[in-house]
């Protein structure tokens, strides 16, 4: 049976006045559920309670379905208001209309309590009961087991069980019980490392994800803003049988990734979506995200974009798990986009080596010849480094490698037979096309720059792979000493437009992407 996904708005109002204005900015940006938290409520009563349910019964064009909560403080509530009296509206809500409330399995568990709710509920035939077990620190010792006891302690009952994914590896628990049972339940992550499973609340048919219409009026960690959700994440168009894509990075908040995948997959009427993946940890941690997923073929999956720092993680994964690997990937030795093929098996391959020559000789009109012997200096040696100097190395350009860790600088140069350098040597630059490959001006830290304004010359070409903030302090300093400038943005979407093929075997829309980046970042 499918089960429709109530995307719910809670309101976190002190007072009646501004429940309504909550109400009313929930209604607007498309809400089809609201939780009146009535723990939230200043000086609440029963009267006080009961007051706004029958004012939005009466008053609302929409007449949206109700949850009404009245939290635990322990459990997340935001006033310690006594049990006897969290009951007693939860109650009342019944008797005023309330569609769902939501209380406590571990206060359930009390006979007094429960035998007031099941009362209640049972002079209301239309309204349900939602069980809901919290744990704010971690995952549930056994959430199978949890999930079973609330669901047979009372007839009918929503069971809700909620924790905290202390890395994204953590919400797989959440996923497996979706996967594993059927009928209304409600199963998602908090925190950061769970707000995917809060968007994959729809494709696995959690009865309700929570979203909120002000960051200031979230009621737990990890939730998204609505606007968001339904733009940004496609939350309409969610299926059951919607096939994933995302990028894995750590941060992965910046990333304008989603953002232009999904305006492409919409664009071209896709069931795809593309999810930010906040993969914390090193290889370990990368191994266990990529092995749960492709043990879960049900889950969809089907490629990933993968940035810092796990480029060089990708490529052991590929190589470890006999996958293939495209031979330019061996010849840069790092990977930024993994293909699950349907045998399950990972395809490795490198989208930046395209994507910052054309950037290179698109806005230079260079041919290849043209790059012969072209005294070039790259800053940084990481992957995006070793992905510029083989491309660069491939047409014949005159290489300098420059690093804080002369070390690195050195083993990369040695690898592609270029020069190398310590960054302190750019006081002596001489070269006609710069290439910063380093996070250095990257936002927030917009200020700074790898290489000093009074280093950049007129006759130079001035590259930043950087892309948020499209110009960044490099670009404007070359932009002041007359240079010519080549930006991040250019080398993202020549990637991006890449990985998209590799993802979907179609051209993404080119001027698309580019335009969904700058709107982003002018934001």
């Amino acid at each position: 049976m499918l089960i429709m996904t109530y995307l719910t708005v809670p309101i976190s109002a002190k007072d009646l006045d501004q429940a309504q204005e909550q109400i009313k900015q929930a209604e607007s940006a498309g809400a089809e559920m609201l939780e009146f938290r009535m723990d939230y409520l200043e000086g609440l009563n029963v009267e006080l309670a009961q007051k706004l349910i029958s004012d939005y019964k009466n008053t609302s064009k929409k007449k949206l379905p109700i949850i009404v909560t009245c939290r635990d403080i322990r459990q997340g509530g935001a006033i310690d208001y006594p049990i006897k009296l969290r009951v007693e509206v939860l109650t009342t809500a019944l008797g005023a209309g309330a569609n769902y409330i939501d209380f406590e399995y571990d206060n359930f568990l009390a006979t007094d309590r429960q035998e007031k709710i099941r009362l209640a509920i049972s002079k209301n035939s239309r309204a349900r009961l939602i069980l809901s077990a919290h744990n704010f620190q971690t995952r549930f010792p056994d959430i199978s087991k949890l999930f079973r006891s609330i669901s047979t302690i009372c007839p009918g009952t929503i069971p809700k069980l909620i924790y905290t994914a202390n890395h994204i590896n953590d919400c797989f628990d959440a996923f497996d019980l979706l996967h594993k049972t059927s009928g209304e339940r409600i199963v998602f992550c908090m925190g950061k490392a769970g707000i995917i499973s809060r968007i994959l609340a729809k494709k696995f048919g959690s009865f309700v994800t929570f979203v909120c219409t002000e960051q200031e009026q979230a009621t737990a960690p990890g939730q998204i803003h609505i606007d968001e959700m339904k733009n940004l994440y496609r939350y309409d168009s969610i299926k059951p049988d919607t096939e994933l894509f995302g990028v894995i990075a750590n941060p992965v908040a910046h990333s304008m990734s989603p953002a232009i995948h999904n305006a492409c997959f919409a664009d071209m009427g896709m069931n795809r979506l593309y999810l930010p993946l906040l993969v914390e940890g090193q290889k370990q941690q990368f191994d266990i995200f990529i092995n749960a997923i492709v043990l879960r073929k049900w889950m969809n999956f089907h490629g990933f974009s993968v940035t810092i720092p796990h480029k060089h993680n990708a490529l052991d994964y590929a190589k470890e798990h006999q996958g293939f690997i495209d031979p330019l990937v061996n010849k840069i030795g790092a990977v930024n986009t993994l293909i699950i093929s349907m045998d399950s098996k990972v395809k490795a391959y490198n989208t930046d080596y395209t994507g910052a020559m054309e950037a290179i000789s698109n806005k230079l009109q260079f041919t290849k010849t043209d790059f012969n012997d072209l005294p070039v200096a790259i800053v940084g040696a990481g992957g995006v480094s070793r992905a510029i100097v083989a491309g660069l190395s491939d047409a014949g350009a005159k290489i300098t490698v420059y690093n804080r860790t002369v070390e690195k600088a050195q083993k990369l140069a040695a690898e592609f037979n270029c020069e190398y350098a310590s960054l302190d040597e750019l006081a002596n630059l001489d070269a006609m096309l710069l290439v910063n490959c380093t996070s250095i001006g990257m936002h927030p830290n917009v200020d700074s720059s790898p290489v000093e304004k009074e280093y950049l010359k007129r006759s130079m070409a001035v590259f930043d792979t950087v892309y948020n903030p499209a110009e960044t302090q490099l670009l404007k300093d070359a932009k002041a000493k007359k240079a010519k400038r080549i930006d991040g943005v250019s080398m993202f979407v020549n990637q991006a437009m890449v990985q998209f093929k590799l993802f979907t075997g179609t051209d993404a829309n080119e001027k698309l992407m580019r335009k969904t980046v700058v709107g982003q970042l002018s934001h």
